[in-house]
């Protein structure tokens, strides 16, 4: 129902209370039941206009390069002072943090958070609570946080860590005895869904291949429907068709699949056939880079005992 910008609308029987009065604006839902309580149900524009609020409040003029000037009755930027950093109305300004419901454009968003001096993860929530997903991901340079690179060093088995487009940023040695020397791959070399189609020797250790491919088709097309810009999810897809007669099949049959976990069997060429348990975990880096960790560990068994011997790992004691 669009009770429209102002207003209020009241209504008998709410879910849970059905004998309640409902008077329901566009930001926040109050119940009001027999016994005279009100319940208020917080909305995404009910927290955006707080949360603008909050850092309007935490911004100094002398931040932003704006005089102190006269005596402030309350801290940080005034409304009309946001306006003119972000370069919008005072009067639609005003409505944004009042919590009303105005259409809000992604570069305005750019130039709110750019005024309000907000932090990756920041700018990110402002998204969320303006449009219900993730903000656009700006450019962001390709070396891993030291932290994250430690704890897949210390891995005793594969760890792989990717874009959402499932580009591999980070290995260990594990992996590259798994898969291959990464350091020598560049550009879609280094993509996942890439490498499944168009190197023959990872092919070639896959035994079930076209289930595996198959899978991480669906899996892919899963995660271009989530990203906000799915723009390089697709050129990939285009190029792939061309390349990969196989992957233009399976990618016309819309598949979707959700694969947090499972079991992957590799075909060793001296070792023989090892079944890896994997997991993906999902990371943010500090500058709110979103990336995918997946970690093998073999399954228990000759597997492990086979892995142990490829990547010498000393059994514990």
């Amino acid at each position: 129902m669009d009770l429209g910008n102002t207003g209020d609308f009241w209504g008998v029987g709410v879910a849970g209370h059905p004998q309640a009065l409902c008077r329901a604006g566009r930001s926040s839902v109050t119940v009001v039941c027999s016994s005279g309580m009100d319940t208020t149900r917080t909305t995404p524009r009910t927290e955006l206009s707080e949360f603008l609020r909050s850092r309007r409040a935490r911004v100094r003029p002398e931040d932003v390069g704006l005089p102190n000037g006269e005596r402030r009755r309350t801290p940080g930027l005034r409304r009309e002072e946001v306006a003119q950093l972000a370069d919008v109305g005072v009067s639609w300004y005003t409505w944004l943090e009042q919590g009303r419901d105005i259409h809000v454009s992604e570069p305005l968003l750019e130039r709110l958070s750019r005024a309000l001096r907000l932090t990756a993860t920041e700018r990110a929530h402002l998204f969320e609570l303006a449009h219900g997903r993730p903000a656009p991901r700006p450019a962001q340079p390709a070396q891993l946080s030291p932290a994250l690179q430690r704890v897949i060093d210390t891995h005793p088995y594969p760890a792989l860590v990717a874009t959402p487009r499932w580009d591999i940023v980070a290995w260990n040695r594990p992996a590259c005895l798994l898969y291959g020397d990464f350091s020598v791959l560049s550009g879609n070399e280094l993509n996942h869904l890439w490498s499944l189609f168009m190197n023959p020797e990872r092919r070639a250790r896959i035994p079930e291949w076209e289930r595996t491919a198959r899978g991480s088709v669906a899996g892919f097309r899963l995660e271009a429907a989530r990203s906000p810009d799915r723009s390089e999810f697709d050129a990939l897809a285009a190029e792939l068709s061309r390349e990969s007669p196989e992957f233009a099949r399976f990618w016309n049959d819309h598949e979707v699949l959700e694969v947090p976990q499972g079991v992957k069997r590799f075909m060793h060429p001296e070792l023989g056939g090892i079944e890896f348990e994997h997991v993906t975990l999902a990371y943010s880096e500090p500058n709110a880079r979103p990336l995918r960790v997946t970690l093998y560990t073999p399954r228990p068994g000759e597997s492990t005992e086979l892995a142990r011997a490829l990547f010498g790992v000393t059994p514990a004691i």
